[in-house]
């Protein structure tokens, strides 16, 4: 039901035009405010004669209609956020008018209360949100006994002991277990009883599992992939045991931004190898000279969109921890590439526009050139120091097997120099052959989603035989992940460094395709290269295939070949314990949207909510492939008759 506000006013309500005082005012008040509580909606009146317009609401906030004439009669719906740092909204909005002569603006201030949710898990957990792990081992006290084990010197003591309400734990050891809250006065007393053989506290000894490695840095929230995928085990091991081979993965794309400072030090840059082998005509407005050592990915004008091949290059390498911001609101942390500590470098050679096209000939002389094989363009002879052991190929098209042999050529002389090949596999949601994907020894990657349960085949993955793995390329349809960004839940996009080419400076997007996916099976072809797991490109593949989650029928299939990589399995990582997992999901199916609850050490959690029906899940995955090793749900809803709720002590339930 609406309800019509009356507007906290100094000196009238109705009248505006005379104040009781006796002074000439504005036809409309500077200042205004509304308190709308838990309500959905509400009306703002105000009597009036003249024109108006409303402007700069905040995102929650709808206000209709936009302008109008007379009297000022205003509907204010609230679509709060998905997720809220605090339990209460506020926000302006301005209220430009005029009548006759006179001209002002009045700013209207709202405040809404948000929808809250609260709870507490049972057994141990670990703290979430603002409280991450600082990667630290587990150093917490042990439990304490659970009472006291005694051995008896005959049978005859251990019936008796349990006569006395013992619980007898092995007869014919004479063993008996009994339970106390005093267990350091039961210790004194059975010592002295000279029917007791030994008495000792039954201690309880704890699994002895590092937590998992979680980032700290701003975005990193929003990289679900990487724990879908094990790599909170990775990075963990990765600190103990630092890898200690140099790996090169060559990134042929679109060109790279050597300026990101979450990518300084992650390239190989001009006169170490770097190559921009696109033609002068179609280079860009950014750069005039064609074949140089710079591959920067260049501004063209009218230019909207992002650097693919910084994006691509920080799934594999961004950095971590603090850098100097580029500007005031810029990040000063971003986001984390999965190499964490290995000494894992990328070489950007650009064959693609800044559109993301690239000729055959051009890509094929870039394949033999990051493999270290000697190239010849414009009579000029080029070799790169830094030869590539894994090269990234996050492009193709649906083109015939004849139209590809060229290319295929250059892969297979670039197999043979000792590189691993990796290829998307293209988006086009059908089973056509996808070059290079396609080429013969490629290792062609099709791209997973998350999914109300397991991991499932992104809707847009190409599948059919020259799909050899799977990796999380992401749903742009979906957010299911937990993540939020701004007032909304984060879509399912794999979140990675880009550029802003229209203010020219760092940014970070999410992206989705088998682009997003391929970067992910190179950065761990390229881990297990530098742990010493593997020695060569047939090697890598092997493990990659055999450690491989897989997702649907039994054995290879065309959908996700082996299964989706397991950084953890691949690489060895010791297991960790990985951290609970609190989220409220809203709606069902395709449009079900979750957002992440923080869980504090004592297993409380308190989420501020838009209204709606909700599944609260509470989960630890055992998995990489995020199969639930424990799980509970809780169906509730909130709104402005239910405003708060506590769903009190929950259990996960184990499998």
């Amino acid at each position: 039901m609406k309800r019509l506000l009356s507007v906290g006013l100094s000196c009238a309500v109705l009248s505006f035009t005379l104040a009781a005082c006796g002074q000439l005012r504005a036809p409309v008040p500077g200042a205004l405010s509304v308190t709308a509580g838990t309500a959905l909606e509400r009306s703002l009146y105000l009597p009036f004669q003249g024109s108006w317009q409303v402007q700069d609401a905040p995102a929650w906030l709808k206000v209709s209609p936009p302008s109008g004439e007379g009297h000022i009669r205003l509907r204010l719906q609230l679509a709060r956020p998905a997720r809220s740092e605090t339990p209460l909204l506020a926000g302006k909005f301005k209220l430009r008018w005029k009548q006759g002569s006179q001209s002002g603006e009045s700013v209207v201030s709202v405040t809404a209360d948000m929808f809250q949710v609260t709870g507490r898990v049972a057994g141990e957990v670990r703290a979430s949100g603002d409280t991450r792990a600082t990667g630290s081992p587990r150093t917490s006290a042990p439990p304490e006994p659970r009472g006291v084990i005694v051995k008896y010197k005959s049978a005859s003591g251990l019936l008796q002991a349990q006569a006395l309400g013992a619980r007898i734990q092995n007869e014919g050891k004479r063993l008996a277990v009994l339970s106390t809250p005093d267990v350091g006065g039961a210790l004194q007393r059975l010592r002295l009883d000279p029917r007791v053989e030994y008495a000792v506290p039954n201690v309880v000894l704890s699994t002895q599992q590092s937590e998992a490695f979680v980032p700290q840095d701003e975005y990193a929230p929003l990289q679900w992939t990487y724990p879908l995928i094990g790599y909170g085990a990775v990075w963990r091991d990765m600190q103990g045991s630092p890898y200690p081979h140099s790996v090169t993965v060559a990134v042929l794309d679109t060109g790279v931004r050597f300026d990101h400072p979450d990518l300084k030090g992650a390239f190989w840059g001009p006169g170490e190898g770097a190559l921009d082998l696109v033609p002068r005509p179609m280079n860009g407005s950014g750069d005039l000279y064609g074949l140089d050592e710079d591959p920067t990915d260049p501004a063209t004008p009218g230019r909207t969109v992002g650097s693919h091949g910084t994006h691509v290059s920080g799934i594999i390498a961004a950095r971590w921890g603090k850098f100097t911001p580029p500007c005031l609101a810029c990040s000063d942390s971003g986001v984390v590439g999965a190499a964490f500590t290995a000494p894992v470098r990328i070489l950007p050679v650009r064959i693609l526009d800044a559109s993301g096209n690239g000729d055959l000939a051009t890509i094929a002389e870039g394949v033999r050139y990051a493999a270290g094989l000697p190239v010849t363009l414009n009579g000029k002879r080029y070799v790169t120091p830094h030869k590539a052991q894994v090269i990234n190929l996050s492009l193709g098209g649906a083109i015939q097997a004849s139209e590809a042999v060229p290319l295929c050529e250059a892969i297979e002389d670039a197999r043979k120099a000792g590189a691993l090949v990796v290829a998307a596999g293209g988006n086009n949601g059908d089973s056509a052959l996808f070059y290079p994907a396609a080429c013969a020894g490629v290792v062609g990657v099709g791209s997973v989603s998350l999914s109300v349960s397991l991991p499932e085949r992104a809707y847009y993955s190409n599948a059919n035989s020259s799909i050899d793995l799977a990796a999380p390329g992401g749903n742009d349809q979906r957010a299911l992940n937990g993540g939020v960004l701004g007032n909304d839940a984060f879509a399912d996009a794999v979140f990675s460094t880009s550029w802003n080419y229209s203010d020219n400076r760092p940014n970070y997007e999410g992206m989705v395709g088998t682009s997003q996916a391929a970067p992910q099976v190179s950065a761990l072809a390229a881990l297990l290269l530098s742990k010493g797991v593997a020695g060569s490109a047939s090697e890598v593949l092997t493990r990659l295939q055999q450690t491989a989650t897989d997702l649907g029928p039994a054995g290879r299939d065309d959908a996700t070949g082996a299964g989706l990589i397991d950084a953890a399995a691949a690489l060895g990582a010791p297991a960790v314990k990985l951290p609970l997992s609190v989220q409220a999901r809203r709606g069902v199916g395709s449009e079900a949207q979750s957002v992440t609850l923080k869980v504090d050490a004592l297993g409380r959690f308190q989420g501020f909510l838009r209204d709606g029906s909700y599944t609260l899940l509470v989960r630890r995955d055992a998995t990489v492939s995020g199969q639930a090793g424990s799980l509970s749900e809780t169906a509730f809803s909130l709104g402005p008759l239910l405003p708060q709720i506590d769903l009190g002590l929950l259990t996960l339930r184990e499998p």
